[in-house]
């Protein structure tokens, strides 16, 4: 493929290096340089468009170390480079009507970013149009009906050729079938060649009643491509001037959402015949969309065109319409002229934000950064009126980030959740856009903070002291240890259970622990005689995944009761 430039060569590389070298000096930054090439749409995937890297000179060798890549938007994935040699190359067919409609030049501006040190190019990849459309008329036949007093030279308009391709490959010309009444004028319009049949020779109805005629539009392919339109003409009799607009071509420009009724234009078209051969009606053209007669409507009177239907620029910026002025003689005569209708944006319609995926809930122990939502944000005004702030919630742990596609964005946590402080989070992303006045749209994101065993059980005190009478009942409880766990669900539900701790004699013989209480019985009767004091650990587990355990040191104290008789040990003289 070409690069294209305003000079070529070494001469345009030694001024992008004194560009950059200037832009070095002057601010201190990281100097930017912009490229240029062309390549024509429907090549194939895998054409190189130009060397990047040589047109910019860096090194390839560094490239792929320096994450050398493609950061646009929306036309990404039409273009990427090759970190091996440096190529720009075709990711995927380029289909130049897709993308840019018009005769226009249709340029695809790419960002080219080099880290390390940092740097960003800027790339215009112009996609150069092939003659792949062939010219078309709205309809295959058009008919008119020409009084034979016509003078010659009166011009009658034909439907235009329309050819989606651009520059040359459009419509170039158009033929008419040889003949002896008839000739063919060509007017330029906006953008648009307006084919003209043209009378060169009166008509007379007695001798031949009707013409039938071929129009061949060419486009500037090569070779050419070409389209027909048949032409039926009737002569008729009498009346023998049309109406005329004082204009082919009306530009007309109004706001949307004007009222209902509102009049947009008055058309005045003149006959120069007199009587009933001079009053004119007007009414639309056949051709037009069907949208057309929805939203306007003509006085067939007066000829004022008035809106009936609400004006939605978002829907439709610009509107064609063909107007015919037909007299009252017999037969009728008509002329025709064209109102361009541009519609002017206004800021009516808010940004919508659109939730593309949620998570409904988040794990507690999450890390800064994790995506719990995806969601696009746009607005179907121009201009400012599109131009768009997101904000989201200031007092929740989290935040909006951008995408690598336009218009779209995450919603991450920007610091550690803890679902013991809090469970549950609303979110609300607002998005505002710039237009007078500023409009606006929200969305709420509700979000349950999930459970983590993050949380040891707890005893309310450490150790615990128990005094207990001996001659106990044996199997009766004598007293309980309790825990709590912050967590939920199975991560807080607690199991207990005695270990030895610091005794001679091995309690878990006469000791029980109720594993889901925590509840202690004694499995026979205490003497304080035989034994005073004891202690034992009790355990308490929970039942996450892995399990936390705490512990909790019992000490148990025996309380003597008069349960022995004095004893003689000798007897007195």
């Amino acid at each position: 493929m070409k690069m294209l430039s305003h000079t070529y060569g070494r001469g345009w590389k030694r001024g992008v290096l004194l560009l950059r070298i200037c832009l070095l000096f002057s601010i201190g930054k990281p100097a930017f340089a912009q490229i240029r090439y062309g390549v024509p749409e429907e090549v194939r995937e895998g054409t190189t468009v130009g060397n990047v890297a040589k047109d910019l000179g860096l090194e390839v060798a560094l490239l792929s170390d320096r994450r050398f890549r493609v950061v646009s938007g929306s036309n990404q994935a039409l273009f990427e480079v090759n970190r091996d040699t440096g190529d720009l190359f075709v990711r995927q067919k380029i289909d130049r009507e897709e993308l840019c409609q018009g005769s226009g030049a249709c340029i695809i501006d790419l960002k080219i970013l080099v880290e390390n040190p940092l740097e960003m190019h800027y790339v215009i990849v112009e996609i150069a149009d092939v003659n792949d459309h062939s010219p078309s008329f709205p309809e295959k036949e058009q008919e008119f009906e020409i009084f034979e007093q016509t003078s010659t030279g009166s011009r009658f308009q034909l439907h235009s050729a329309r050819d989606p391709d651009a520059g040359s490959n459009s419509v170039r010309n158009y033929m008419l079938t040889p003949n002896d009444h008839f000739e063919l004028d060509i007017r330029q319009g906006d953008d648009d060649k307006i084919p003209i049949l043209v009378l060169k020779k009166a008509l007379d109805r007695e001798k031949r009643v009707s013409h039938s005629l071929s129009i061949t539009a060419f486009d500037g392919g090569k070779p050419p491509r070409s389209g027909e339109l048949n032409i039926s003409i009737i002569v008729l009799d009498s009346n023998d001037n049309p109406p005329k607009f004082s204009q082919e071509i009306y530009e007309i420009e109004v706001q949307e959402n004007i009222p209902f009724g509102t009049l947009i234009y008055k058309l005045n078209a003149t006959d120069p015949d007199e009587g009933i051969n001079s009053e004119i009606e007007y009414t639309f053209g056949k051709t037009l969309k069907k949208n057309a007669y929805e939203i306007f409507e003509l006085d067939k009177t007066t000829g004022e065109i008035k809106v009936k239907r609400v004006l939605n620029y978002e829907e439709n910026n610009v509107y064609k319409l063909d107007i015919e002025a037909t007299d009252k003689g017999t037969p009728p005569l008509k002329g025709v002229c064209r109102v361009n209708i541009k519609i002017k944006d206004i800021n009516d319609n808010p940004p919508e934000i659109e939730i593309t995926s949620v998570s409904d809930t988040v794990p507690e122990d999450s890390k800064p950064g994790t995506v719990i939502s995806l969601l696009s944000v746009t607005d179907k005004d121009s201009g400012l009126n599109g131009k768009i702030i997101l904000r989201v919630t200031s007092d929740v742990p989290f935040e909006l980030k951008t995408s690598y596609k336009e218009n779209v964005y995450s919603v991450v946590t920007k610091s550690v959740l803890d679902r013991e402080q809090k469970s549950e989070y609303q979110i609300v992303i607002s998005a505002t856009d710039c237009g007078v006045p500023p409009l606006s749209n929200s969305k709420v994101i509700n979000i349950r903070i999930c459970d983590v065993n993050d949380n040891s059980p707890d005893f309310f005190q450490n150790p615990f002291f128990f005094y207990l009478s001996e001659n106990n009942v044996a199997g009766m409880s004598i007293f309980s240890v309790s825990a709590t766990d912050k967590d939920e669900n199975k991560n807080a539900a607690i199991s207990y259970r005695i270990v030895k701790e610091g005794s001679k004699k091995d309690v878990l013989s006469f000791l029980h622990v109720n594993t889901d209480t925590g509840e202690i019985s004694a499995l026979k009767s205490f003497d304080f005689e035989s034994l005073k004091t004891f202690q034992f650990q009790v355990v308490a587990t929970d039942s996450g995944t892995p399990p936390l355990s705490s512990n909790v040191t019992v000490y148990v104290f025996i309380l003597d009761q008069n349960d022995n008789a004095p004893v003689i040990l000798e007897e007195l003289c």
